[in-house]
């Protein structure tokens, strides 16, 4: 099988022990983790070879991150190291009433100051079948966005399959140019895509009819007629009982057909940073391995669930724990 390669920024991660707020830390938990790099590392352990391109500072703490990654069994050779600062992120973890909180610590970080020539993309995608890319990547830099929008070109041109989270994060665009310039070129050369309403509201100027039934569908359907290469939407819905307790539910519109799953209780929530990219991650395994939609869907909603139950930013679960939740088995009884 070849690759699936995933193009974004790596940062490290800083957490207070247990359930700690910020204020109460005598010392920090590391990890480290990226929208784009989790998704590479969820399929590899889902038994699906992947890759990830980025620019890590050329430092200890840039090859730590790296080395992290590749312990997960992610190919980093098409990494570049230069600069001098890796991204930082603090993520105090809430719980019932109190909601988790990031502060982030990224500016002037290595990949935000990449150069897009520092890339040869046909040779990262030589062996590769699918290109995976999320809205945080542009958002980062000038220069991130041309990169971006050179991965998304060759990619294309050798035939890659290629997939994005829209993941809008209105406070990262600050650097002169707005995502609502940006993004949609970069949409443009998308198969599948991971996109809200809100978010295509926000980005496209795209708006469920009044009145419809299925407001996902009417944004979904507006979507693949503003962008023909499109083929498939998918998004979760959740229903945020607190910050220990989540359901979630998969939707997708594809070949004009509307699919969802069942909503999935997650309680306790453990971890929920990284949900949004298990869900990828699944929905991309799903899509290589299952027949149908419906299939890979209730697979990538079921993964995106057992990763709110493990602390860090990457699932670590493999293809056959997710079979057996979808399978029905929910309970969380002990195997032996």
């Amino acid at each position: 099988m070849k690759q699936v390669v995933t193009f974004g920024e790596i940062m490290m991660r800083l957490s207070p022990p247990l359930q700690n707020r910020l204020s109460q830390a005598s010392s920090l938990d590391i990890t480290y983790g990226g929208g784009d790099a989790n998704v590479a590392a969820g399929l590899a352990y889902l038994g699906v070879p992947a890759a990830h391109a980025g620019c890590f500072p050329d430092n200890a703490v840039g090859q730590a991150a790296a080395q992290h990654f590749r312990g997960h069994g992610v190919d980093m050779q098409h990494c570049v190291f230069r600069g001098q600062r890796l991204g930082l992120y603090f993520l105090e973890v809430g719980a019932s009433l109190r909601a988790s909180r990031i502060v982030y610590d990224r500016y002037d970080s290595a990949f935000a100051n990449l150069q897009p020539e520092w890339f040869n993309w046909d040779e990262v995608f030589r062996n590769a079948q699918w290109l995976h890319w999320t809205g945080i990547t542009p958002a980062i830099s000038a220069t991130a966005a041309q990169a971006t929008r050179e991965a998304i070109a060759a990619a294309r041109r050798l035939g890659l399959t290629i997939s994005a989270d829209v993941n809008y994060r209105r406070n990262l665009w600050q650097y002169g140019q707005r995502a609502q310039d940006v993004m949609p070129e970069l949409v443009a050369g998308c198969d599948l895509i991971v996109c809200t309403e809100g978010d295509a509201e926000d980005l496209f100027g795209i708006r469920a009819v009044p009145d419809t039934d299925n407001s996902f569908v009417s944004m979904s359907e507006q979507l693949i007629a503003r962008f023909p290469q499109i083929r498939t939407v998918i998004a979760t819905r959740r229903d945020t009982r607190s910050a220990s307790h989540e359901r979630i539910q998969g939707l997708a519109f594809s070949g004009g057909d509307y699919y969802e799953t069942e909503f999935f209780d997650i309680n306790p929530v453990v971890d929920r940073i990284g949900g949004g990219d298990s869900f990828i991650s699944g929905f991309i395994y799903g899509q290589l391995t299952y027949p149908t939609v419906q299939q890979a869907l209730t697979f990538a909603v079921a993964a995106s669930a057992l990763k709110h139950t493990i602390p860090g930013d990457i699932n670590l679960v493999t293809a056959a724990e997710v079979e057996h939740i979808v399978a029905g088995n929910t309970t969380g009884r002990l195997l032996r």
